[in-house]
Protein backbone atom coordinates (compact mmCIF):
# COMPACT_ATOMS: atom_id res chain seq x y z
CA UNK A 1 0.00 0.00 0.00
CA UNK A 2 1.41 3.32 -1.00
CA UNK A 3 1.32 6.54 0.94
CA UNK A 4 -1.41 7.98 -1.34
CA UNK A 5 -3.70 5.00 -0.78
CA UNK A 6 -3.27 5.32 3.00
CA UNK A 7 -4.14 9.04 2.83
CA UNK A 8 -7.28 8.35 0.77
CA UNK A 9 -8.42 5.73 3.27
CA UNK A 10 -7.93 8.16 6.17
CA UNK A 11 -9.92 10.87 4.33
CA UNK A 12 -12.80 8.45 3.77
CA UNK A 13 -12.93 7.70 7.50
CA UNK A 14 -12.99 11.42 8.27
CA UNK A 15 -15.90 11.89 5.88
CA UNK A 16 -17.90 9.19 7.68
CA UNK A 17 -17.25 10.89 11.03
CA UNK A 18 -18.37 14.25 9.64
CA UNK A 19 -21.62 12.71 8.36
CA UNK A 20 -22.13 11.08 11.76
CA UNK A 21 -21.67 14.44 13.53
CA UNK A 22 -24.16 16.14 11.21
CA UNK A 23 -26.68 13.34 11.80
CA UNK A 24 -26.23 13.65 15.58
CA UNK A 25 -26.76 17.43 15.41
CA UNK A 26 -29.96 17.05 13.37
CA UNK A 27 -31.20 14.36 15.75
CA UNK A 28 -30.58 16.62 18.74
CA UNK A 29 -32.40 19.50 16.99
CA UNK A 30 -35.39 17.23 16.38
CA UNK A 31 -35.63 16.11 20.01
CA UNK A 32 -34.98 19.56 21.53
CA UNK A 33 -36.89 21.83 19.13
CA UNK A 34 -39.23 20.20 16.64
CA UNK A 35 -40.73 17.39 18.73
CA UNK A 36 -41.76 19.58 21.73
CA UNK A 37 -43.32 22.12 19.36
CA UNK A 38 -45.44 19.43 17.68
CA UNK A 39 -46.44 18.10 21.10
CA UNK A 40 -47.58 21.59 22.17
CA UNK A 41 -49.55 22.04 18.92
CA UNK A 42 -51.39 18.75 19.56
CA UNK A 43 -52.18 19.81 23.13
CA UNK A 44 -53.47 23.20 21.98
CA UNK A 45 -55.65 21.77 19.20
CA UNK A 46 -57.13 19.20 21.62
CA UNK A 47 -57.86 21.97 24.13
CA UNK A 48 -59.57 24.14 21.50
CA UNK A 49 -61.65 21.26 20.17
CA UNK A 50 -63.05 20.66 23.69
CA UNK A 51 -64.01 24.31 24.22
CA UNK A 52 -67.67 24.71 25.21
CA UNK A 53 -70.10 27.52 25.99
CA UNK A 54 -69.57 28.79 29.54
CA UNK A 55 -65.83 28.06 29.72
CA UNK A 56 -63.58 30.77 31.09
CA UNK A 57 -60.81 31.59 28.62
CA UNK A 58 -57.65 33.67 28.53
CA UNK A 59 -56.80 35.18 25.16
CA UNK A 60 -53.29 35.45 23.77
CA UNK A 61 -53.39 39.17 24.63
CA UNK A 62 -54.18 38.39 28.30
CA UNK A 63 -57.91 39.19 28.48
CA UNK A 64 -60.18 36.94 30.57
CA UNK A 65 -63.64 36.17 29.26
CA UNK A 66 -66.49 33.68 29.08
CA UNK A 67 -67.33 31.78 25.90
CA UNK A 68 -70.84 32.65 24.67
CA UNK A 69 -70.88 30.84 21.31
CA UNK A 70 -68.61 28.37 19.53
CA UNK A 71 -68.42 27.60 15.81
CA UNK A 72 -65.94 25.68 13.65
CA UNK A 73 -63.13 28.27 13.59
CA UNK A 74 -64.52 31.17 15.63
CA UNK A 75 -66.03 31.84 19.02
CA UNK A 76 -67.74 34.77 20.72
CA UNK A 77 -66.26 35.78 24.06
CA UNK A 78 -67.90 38.06 26.64
CA UNK A 79 -65.44 40.21 28.60
CA UNK A 80 -66.11 41.67 32.05
CA UNK A 81 -69.48 42.23 33.67
CA UNK A 82 -70.76 44.34 30.79
CA UNK A 83 -73.09 42.10 28.79
CA UNK A 84 -72.60 44.33 25.72
CA UNK A 85 -68.88 43.56 25.45
CA UNK A 86 -69.02 40.47 23.26
CA UNK A 87 -66.20 40.05 20.78
CA UNK A 88 -66.02 37.44 18.02
CA UNK A 89 -62.54 35.99 17.67
CA UNK A 90 -60.65 33.08 16.17
CA UNK A 91 -60.18 30.00 18.31
CA UNK A 92 -56.43 30.31 17.74
CA UNK A 93 -56.50 33.55 19.81
CA UNK A 94 -57.35 31.49 22.92
CA UNK A 95 -54.32 30.68 25.08
CA UNK A 96 -55.90 28.87 28.07
CA UNK A 97 -59.27 27.36 28.92
CA UNK A 98 -60.72 26.73 32.36
CA UNK A 99 -63.77 24.51 32.22
CA UNK A 100 -66.93 25.88 33.83
CA UNK A 101 -67.28 22.71 35.93
CA UNK A 102 -63.68 23.05 37.23
CA UNK A 103 -64.32 26.60 38.45
CA UNK A 104 -67.54 25.60 40.21
CA UNK A 105 -65.80 22.71 41.97
CA UNK A 106 -62.96 24.97 43.12
CA UNK A 107 -65.38 27.64 44.35
CA UNK A 108 -67.43 25.16 46.39
CA UNK A 109 -64.35 23.52 47.91
CA UNK A 110 -62.91 26.91 48.89
CA UNK A 111 -65.87 27.75 51.19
Amino acid sequence: MSLLEAGAAAAGGGMIMMIAYVAIIFGAMYFFAIRPQKKEQKRLSAMLSQMEVGDVVVTTSGFYGIVISVSEDDCIVEFGNNKNCRIPMRKTAIAEIEKASDGAAEASSGK
